[in-house]
């Protein structure tokens, strides 16, 4: 799969209802709504809301996806799931 804009290559898997390709995170896909389902390809540590595991909340990331309220931990958001293109600490 290639972006439109910058026409770098994008990892993709194929929908199973259209077989069209969609971005490997894509939950559902773009073209027909057929939900995604599989296996994620790593194990993120998921921080659900109220929970802190730890972090230290002065260091924060906050998402960048401007209308999410999640923070960034393990290179994702912990609400919306986006990842973090930013720089690494």
């Amino acid at each position: 799969m290639e972006c439109p804009q910058c026409k770098t290559e994008i990892p993709g898997v194929t929908c199973p209802g259209c077989n069209k390709t969609v971005p490997d995170e894509s939950n559902y896909c773009l073209y027909c709504g057929v939900e995604l389902k599989g296996e994620p390809a790593e194990e993120d540590e998921y921080v659900g809301a109220g929970e802190t595991n730890d972090l230290d909340l002065d260091d924060r990331i906050p998402c960048s996806d401007g209308n999410c309220i999640g923070i960034i931990i393990n290179g994702k958001c912990n609400i919306c799931g986006k990842r973090y293109k930013g720089k690494k600490k």
